[in-house]
């Protein structure tokens, strides 16, 4: 944005230094000054600015020039627009509140015989042409300009109706299903029974915060005027905003948090340069204020101080004399907040009372930020903090490192994504749902709330892949997830993984082929080996039973389940959210809780001598009924403990018609090693013996 130092002048004529001092001191303090330009004799320099979106205060020359002032230990002087006392009427115009969420305070003020044409400007300070002119703004009529002028000044959006045009009094409501406006930028507008408007008893007359309607803009031939000056909650009117695709001066302020006390002097200041062409005022200023509204802004808690915490986190200064209660103090007050000490504190402790125009203000820490920023980080001493214990790890560094280590190993890539998700990704993705966290103040729809899950930011990574042509992607995340309310929030350690594409077979005469869902499970086997669990199982719910995590196609997923736990889920993305993204390959991924995981120790590794005699491999060609998993003769084999028995997989499975209804056939390789020995015949009778009997046991017979 721009200021102006001559602006900045009008209000703080006692200024002891230069447009250069003055612009590396607000840089040094997070007022970012980012170029300057001398716009000539008496004019003073035009500064381009870079205000963070937690300063809206800032975004403006009365802003600056109160930081200027706490700086600068000078007064800054309140803005007043003093006006001529008001005719009578008969009653006060009518205002009425209806959606008292969405608007916390509206003021409205009635002028009759105004004549619009040019701007005029009416006292010294408030030299609407000349100001504009170096902005290079331009000036369209004292109606417009005067509504430019007031945001300039003071940050506050303002708007003026032709009164004539208004049937009855102002409510603000939420639209009606069905109603129509055309804004001020010509385009008739479908409203949604979400938007914020303000009205009159018989239509729509614009979109609360966003802009103004066509029907009841002022024309050169309005004669009286009614000047809206309001608060407008910051995430209603950023909801409209998107909604309609606009993004105006009103809606960037709005957005941001403006100050509620603004209004009325922002009111008077408009009404004098309309009065500065003539006309007069009818009735006092009418202001409909709402109580909740101004407790969350205006009137909050006040905040606890102690200069002993100030100085503990800030540490020394350049300065003997340190930080002081007179210091705290003077930048506090300079800022606006107000200061009563607290009992029996020796006067260096305090309850802080929070100024309007700064909801950035929080808890104490805030405070003491402000602080320091004002008083000058160039000002603390270089001291690095006192520390006397060794670097400690996390309690599960451990663990990180092995379920880190693992997925790398398995040609996955680790990314970093997000912390924040769309309301929708979150209630898609959530583990439980109703606890998902918003965010007070959101960049944005897409990132409102805390994510729950990282499922939505890998989902995220591997479309901006294939979206950009890359076929082939293996990605995984480790981080924070976050759920509870906005009051206690809860943090817990989670993996989500996801890969698409092909992946090469062993051998050259092999072409690629597709990654699928058992490519995926075997990755998720040998990340369940790395910790020490005595059942390690997969299982899935009939898709009637809601169970299965939306995300997840119902007949492609599988639960993992850790001693009894569920740790996790993975499988295919389900078709309509694949859709949705417009993903036409199988997309598959998963999650795993790892606050769950990491309550396990980690398998440690253990080597053992290679036995230098011959093994022996054996096959065993099996008969199964189609219920009979081969979990089951896995199971069965582990359970006979045969030292011997160093190693047994299942080698083929056969299917035919030949071997019966219901059956299959699998083919068993074992092998048996002794480490001190050659095995005898007679050894490995009884092994075979031993081996066939338990997977008879467990539902399987040798093939004749």
């Amino acid at each position: 944005m721009k200021i102006l130092t001559k602006w900045l002048r009008a209000y703080l004529p006692g200024l002891p230094v230069d447009d250069s001092k003055l612009a590396e001191d607000l840089t040094l303090r997070g007022i970012a000054v980012e170029g300057i330009y001398e716009l000539g004799p008496g004019n003073g320099s035009l500064y381009e600015m870079d205000i963070t979106t937690n300063r809206v205060d800032a975004m403006n020359h009365y802003g600056v020039a109160r930081e200027a002032a706490a700086i600068y230990s000078l007064t800054l002087p309140s803005l007043e627009f003093p006006l001529h006392e008001p005719g009578p009427t008969t009653k006060p115009f009518s205002v009425r509140i209806e959606d008292e969420t969405g608007c916390g305070r509206f003021t409205a003020r009635v002028l009759r015989g105004i004549t619009i044409g040019e701007s005029r400007d009416w006292f010294p300070g408030a030299e609407v042409g000349t100001y504009f002119a170096l902005l290079e703004q331009k000036k369209i009529s004292n109606a417009v300009d005067a509504s430019n002028f007031a945001w300039l000044a003071m940050g506050q959006p303002t708007h003026a109706f032709d009164l004539d045009k208004l049937e009855g009094g102002i409510v603000v409501r939420c639209a009606r299903k069905g109603e129509k406006l055309k804004t001020l930028d010509g385009v008739e507008r479908s409203l949604d029974p979400e938007d914020l408007i303000v009205a009159d008893h018989a239509k729509p007359l614009g979109l609360a915060g966003v802009m103004g309607g066509w029907d009841s803009m002022i024309t050169p031939e309005t004669k009286n005027v009614l000047v809206e000056a309001a608060w407008f909650d910051p995430m209603i009117v950023r909801r409209t905003a998107r909604r309609h695709g606009l993004h105006t001066d009103a809606s960037h302020r709005f957005e941001r948090g403006a100050d509620i006390n603004a209004g009325p002097v922002a009111s008077a200041l408009v009404s004098s340069i309309l009065l500065a062409n003539g006309g007069s005022l009818e009735g006092d200023l009418v202001d409909v204020r709402i109580p909740a509204a101004e407790a969350r802004t205006a009137n909050r808690k006040p905040v606890a101080l102690a200069l002993s915490e100030v100085k503990r986190l800030l540490g020394r200064t350049i300065d003997s004399e340190g930080l002081t209660a007179a210091i705290v103090e003077n930048v506090l007050t300079a800022l606006g907040c107000g200061l009563s000490p607290q009992p029996a504190s020796n006067n260096e402790a305090w309850h802080v009372m929070l100024p309007s125009w700064r909801l950035d203000l929080d808890r104490e820490i805030d405070l003491i930020e402000e602080v320091a920023r004002v008083y000058g980080y160039n000002r603390f001493a270089n001291t690095l903090p006192a520390f006397g214990e060794g670097v400690r790890a996390l309690p599960w560094a451990e663990s990180e490192s092995a379920v880190r280590g693992t997925l790398l190993a398995a040609g996955f890539h680790e990314a970093i994504g997000s912390t924040f998700c769309s309301a929708a990704d979150a209630a898609l993705t959530a583990p439980q749902p109703g606890l998902v966290v918003p965010l007070g103040n959101p960049l944005s729809e897409e990132a409102g709330v805390m994510r729950p899950s990282l499922i939505p930011g890998v989902l995220t990574m591997i479309a901006g892949n294939l979206h950009r042509d890359v076929s082939d992607v293996r990605l995984f995340e480790l981080g924070t997830v976050f759920s509870g309310t906005t009051e206690k929030v809860e943090e817990r350690p989670a993996l989500a993984f996801g890969a698409v594409g092909s992946i090469p077979e062993q051998g050259a005469l092999h072409p690629p082929r597709l990654i699928e869902f058992h490519d995926l499970k075997g990755v998720v086997e040998q990340l369940l080996a790395r910790f020490q669990a005595d059942t390690v199982y997969f299982d899935r719910f009939p898709s009637e039973s809601g169970l299965t995590p939306p995300w997840l196609h119902p007949y492609r997923a599988a639960r993992m389940v850790v001693e009894g736990t569920t740790v996790g889920w993975f499988g295919q993305l389900h078709p309509g959210e694949a859709a949705a993204r417009k993903l036409k390959d199988i997309v598959l991924l998963g999650e795993v809780y790892l606050d769950r995981l990491y309550k396990l120790p980690l398998r440690k590794p253990a080597a053992r001598e290679i036995s230098r005699f011959q093994p022996v491999r054996r096959d065993f060609s099996l008969i199964l009924g189609h219920s009979v998993p081969w979990e089951r003769i896995d199971q069965a084999i582990a359970a006979l403990q045969i030292p011997e028995l160093v190693e047994w997989r299942a080698r083929e499975v056969f299917r035919d018609a030949k071997i019966g209804a219901g059956d299959y056939s699998l083919l068993l390789g074992v092998t048996f090693q002794a480490p001190d020995r050659t095995l005898r015949d007679e050894e490995l009778q009884s092994f075979h013996t031993r081996l066939i009997e338990a997977v008879a046991k467990a539902g399987a017979r040798l093939r004749s």
